[in-house]
């Protein structure tokens, strides 16, 4: 095993990376990360007890079994010019040359080479081959390696499907020697120098990495290992083969194993990371979106109560110009000169309602009518606000899945539909008229039990006239009854002051219980109204801001694995 000969501070760092990656496989767990996620971090981290992994990758026919065959100076694997390699290949000591089948897409292969000792070489499909499955193999795979030779040719260095399975391997935090192979058909050292700086320039600069690069060539290497100094030397290998025996030194062995899963676990925590920041931006537009709506309700009640005061004001003026009437009815009718007028009490009575009653019940009912659509339509187009609001949220993200992992979008998305499917359907099926119907039911009912008046279907006018009514048989009886106890004109002053204190109480008390009831009616409406709304969004509020709480936490413990991870890997590599 490689691991088998530790220093005591070695052992010591090892026990720390396990409790550090067994951590972040819980936080994987915890997070909902693709099982593809947890499957490479359980690979890697199994990876730890096996032996060293030396990982060839590159396009096809760049040379990669050719180079494993002169590394070890035997020809273990099949070459050619096309895509040879259909599956994993491991290399591994044996005492006998014995290839096995072990899995899917992969062949392990003993041969007796003392490198294979300790270090197991591996040799991969080609990338960009005839055949995707083959870079879909390998891609699998590179998290797995602790060193990658990345193979490319001097006739076509650097490509761009070079540079995105670079930039890759770099994301995984490998170990990268870049071989360029072929420089046998260069006729001069500077133009293998202007193609080694090329790669060198354009692997730093775009892609990020300073790997060493080494320029060789594998035919004529083959060719030196078959005896033929000359080319030997000129092939360059020997450079090559001493930084790679130096580099799987047990030494530096020992440090790239130790650091390789520590790159493989920093790229899934920066991964979930990226994810959890995503999510939280997301949930915050949720959040925003439902602050508006909240902001909306509490601007939509404060709205509705200030013009609710305007309108019902206006109908308390009906009361009061009725009120005003009736004062000056008994100002012209309690007189001297038309006693005898007083002593006929249907007439007066008669009087009364088409004077000072006129058409006030018919005028309060129209204006209550009017309130009654106002407050209908108001509630309807706070629902269309709402519904607008969520049909925008779905429009945004509706093909917005953050990480591979659909579990939270499909909560979330479940919970946005719901609400708007609600919305919607109280939209479309919003019945005007119903819905006023109800209201003044329940409007006229409030108004009759304040009035203690016994009034069936009876309509909200019909109640006012009734007490306008039983006002004036009440006023008017004690006109009459003055009247008719007097023994002199004298006293029809006194009782016309009687009869308009009582005018005034009557209507007083008519004016509170109808704008008490209306008050008391239209406040449960609006009220009512609010509360359908905000508990029809509340599944999704309480989603939102769990899954704020739960990924705020979950970020800071990946953020602390992370951190955990970087100092780890530093302390290996220093």
């Amino acid at each position: 095993m490689t691991l088998r000969l530790l220093s005591e501070s070695q052992e010591a760092l090892l026990a720390e990376e396990r409790r550090t990656l067994a951590g972040l496989r819980d936080a994987l767990e915890r997070f909902g990360a693709p099982d593809e996620d947890r499957r490479i971090l359980d690979r890697v981290i199994e990876q730890l007890d096996d032996f060293f992994l030396l990982v060839v990758v590159g396009e096809f026919n760049a040379g990669k079994s050719a180079f494993i065959n002169t590394l070890i100076g035997q020809d273990v694997l099949a070459e050619g010019v096309t895509p040879t390699t259909a599956q994993i290949t491991v290399l591994r000591y044996g005492e006998t040359t014995v290839q096995t089948a072990t899995g899917a897409h992969l062949v392990t292969v003993s041969a007796p080479v003392d490198l294979l000792r300790d270090v197991h070489l591996v040799d991969t499909p080609g990338t960009n081959a005839v055949l995707p499955e083959h870079q879909t193999i390998t891609e699998r795979f590179v998290p797995r390696a602790d060193l990658v030779m990345f193979l490319t040719s001097v006739d076509r260095p650097f490509t761009e499907s070079e540079r995105a399975f670079l930039t890759l391997i770099r994301d995984w935090g490998k170990k990268i020697i870049v071989v360029l192979n072929k420089i046998d058909i260069l006729e001069r050292d500077e133009q293998i120098a202007e193609v080694t700086g090329f790669v060198a320039e354009n692997a730093e600069r775009l892609v990020g990495i300073k790997p060493p690069v080494f320029a060789v060539s594998l035919r004529l290497a083959r060719r030196g290992r078959g005896g033929d100094p000359e080319a030997w030397t000129t092939s360059r290998f020997a450079a090559l083969e001493a930084f790679v025996r130096e580099t799987l030194e047990n030494r530096e062995r020992i440090r790239l194993k130790l650091s390789s899963p520590l790159g493989v676990g920093l790229r899934l925590a920066e991964s979930l990371l990226e994810q959890g920041r995503a999510r939280l931006g997301l949930l915050g537009d949720d959040l925003a979106v439902l602050e508006d709506v909240g902001r909306q309700l509490a601007v939509y009640r404060e709205d509705m109560s200030r013009d609710f005061r305007f309108r019902i004001a206006d109908i308390d003026n009906l009361l009061l110009a009725m009120e005003q009437r009736g004062h000056a009815f008994f100002d012209e009718t309690l007189r001297v000169g038309r006693v005898f007028d007083l002593l006929n009490r249907s007439r007066i009575q008669e009087a009364f309602k088409r004077e000072v009653v006129a058409d006030t019940p018919e005028q309060i009912e129209r204006r209550v009518d009017t309130l009654i659509d106002w407050l209908v339509d108001a509630d309807f187009r706070q629902w269309q606000a709402v519904n607008e609001h969520l049909r925008e949220r779905r429009r945004q993200h509706a093909d917005r899945i953050v990480g591979e992992s659909a579990q939270f979008h499909h909560d979330r998305a479940r919970l946005i539909d719901s609400v708007a499917r609600q919305s919607q359907r109280v939209v479309d099926t919003y019945d005007r008229a119903r819905e006023a119907a109800t209201i003044a039911d329940k409007a006229r009912e409030t108004v009759a039990a304040a009035a203690a008046l016994q009034v069936a279907a009876a309509g909200l006018g019909a109640i006012v006239t009734i007490a306008a009514t039983t006002a004036a048989a009440d006023i008017t009886g004690i006109v009459l009854a003055g009247v008719l106890a007097a023994v002199g004109f004298f006293v029809i002053p006194g009782r016309r002051h009687r009869a308009k204190q009582e005018m005034r109480q009557k209507i007083t008390l008519l004016r509170e219980q109808l704008s008490r009831a209306l008050h008391q009616q239209f406040e449960t409406e609006i009220r009512g109204s609010v509360s359908r709304i905000e508990e029809s969004i509340a599944p999704y509020s309480r989603f939102v801001r769990a899954e704020r709480a739960k990924l705020t936490e979950a970020n800071r413990a990946l953020d602390e694995l992370r951190n955990a991870m970087s100092s780890l890997r530093a302390q290996i590599e220093h």
